[in-house]
């Protein structure tokens, strides 16, 4: 007999599972997360110095918006032939002793790089091989965390507690650039990578802390890991559509930096410009994952307003005339990218179903990485030519004619029949 933990929890396009707003919170009663969303605040801390460090890095050595974009894809890229793996590790093996060994292994190339910054030796290609090594360690941690996080609480609190991670996330996208502009202003982007790779200690000794006992062990069967379950799931418009969306706007939101990178590079606003700009837009996620937090319901037509929101929030930046401006529009920016992916990531997960949840992560990891790994070159390409301006409106444009071709494909099965529509 089939479990109800090992069920998909079912999430239709009128609603999901009822989250009160009084429960926005609610996560934090487990001790296991709480120890958990510790050691994430920390390490995402130091992953956004590192990142701001090392994006300015590049582009100092090469003057070159374009080689910021291709070390931003190094990173993306091995989610694109590890990311289905992942997932199947994730389902597969206990992941706290994975996730431990996740934060070794950037630990230590943190530290590479690092050192190889500090003695004055470092170069373009040095920082683009560390960008892939990390790569490929998040291509197996990432799946395995966000599957990781709705196995810590209850199943009434899981909304809550994949916004709080979403939250906590951009917390340290908020905090990291700050404190990263600071360090490469005044000591070097070396020190900002060694800073990282300390970084690494708190969620290594918070994943040790955590209860095992505590933990949900469901009996695994061997047909719940052929490949016909995980199909038949994903030919539902609850896993697909979020996928492509996510997708589409991950070409773009991922690559932000890139743009900011080249925006801050053409208005003189220096290294601490960069991370203004880049915090402002994490403040703004912090916001809107708080706000996704205390929803009462998931949806696919709220996730496509917010994807159109989300497309007009970029074209608005786009035509903001100051730095002071655009910071303004970018944290409108952040609001609606947080709840696009929080309401994306919340309906796969209550889709998928425990036995599961691990390989559509790292189907929907695949897909917005990947997508984030074409968009980096590619807003390289036009943030060096065109301008970053220009980068900002093909991310508002690009996704609104996507969200568009999917709504009136929507309404033209409906017209066909109501047979042939979707749920």
């Amino acid at each position: 007999m089939t479990r109800a933990a090992d069920r998909p929890e079912q999430t239709s396009d009128r609603s999901a599972p009822p989250t009160s707003r009084r429960s926005r919170f609610s996560a934090l009663r487990s001790r296991n997360f709480r120890l958990f969303l510790l050691g994430q605040a920390v390490a995402t801390t130091g992953l956004w110095v590192q990142r701001i460090a090392q994006d300015w890095l590049v582009l100092s050595l090469t003057g070159d918006a374009t080689a910021v974009g291709v070390t931003t894809a190094l990173q993306w890229a091995p989610t694109l032939v590890f990311g289905l793996a992942a997932g199947w590790i994730a389902d597969r093996y206990p992941k706290r002793r994975v996730l431990q060994a996740t934060q070794v292994a950037a630990a230590a190339m943190a530290a590479l790089l690092a050192a190889l910054t500090l003695t004055h030796q470092v170069t373009a290609w040095h920082v683009q091989l560390v960008a892939a090594g990390l790569g490929t360690v998040a291509a197996i941690d990432w799946p395995v965390r966000l599957a990781f996080v709705t196995e810590l609480v209850e199943r009434d609190q899981m909304h809550s507690a994949i916004s709080l991670n979403a939250s906590t996330f951009q917390l340290g996208g908020f905090v990291g650039p700050a404190v990263s502009g600071v360090l490469v202003g005044a000591v070097g982007p070396g020190w900002a990578f060694a800073v990282n790779a300390a970084c690494y200690v708190a969620p290594f000794l918070a994943l040790a802390r955590i209860d095992p006992d505590q933990i949900p062990h469901p009996v695994r069967r061997a047909a719940e890991f052929a490949p016909g379950g995980l199909r038949r799931l994903a030919r539902r418009p609850e896993i697909w559509r979020p996928i492509t969306v996510a997708g589409v706007f991950s070409m773009f939101a991922l690559n932000l930096p890139v743009t900011l990178a080249a925006y801050a590079g053409t208005a003189r606003t220096g290294p601490l410009g960069y991370a203004l700009l880049t915090a402002t837009a994490a403040v703004g996620s912090i916001i809107g994952g708080l706000i996704a937090a205390g929803r009462t319901r998931t949806t696919l037509r709220g996730l496509t307003r917010t994807g159109y929101a989300l497309a007009g929030a970029y074209l608005l930046a786009a035509a903001m005339p100051t730095p002071w401006s655009l910071m303004c529009a970018l944290t409108a920016v952040g609001i609606a990218t947080q709840q696009m992916y929080t309401a994306a990531n919340a309906t796969l997960q209550l889709t998928a179903g425990q036995t599961l949840r691990g390989r559509v992560m790292g189907a929907y990891l695949l897909v917005i990485m990947g997508c984030g790994a074409v968009g980096g070159p590619l807003l390289g390409m036009i943030a060096q030519h065109l301008g970053p301006r220009a980068g900002l409106a093909v991310a508002g444009v690009v996704p609104a004619a996507v969200l568009l071709l999917l709504s009136l494909a929507r309404l033209a099965r409906r017209a066909i029949g109501p047979g042939l529509g979707e749920p």
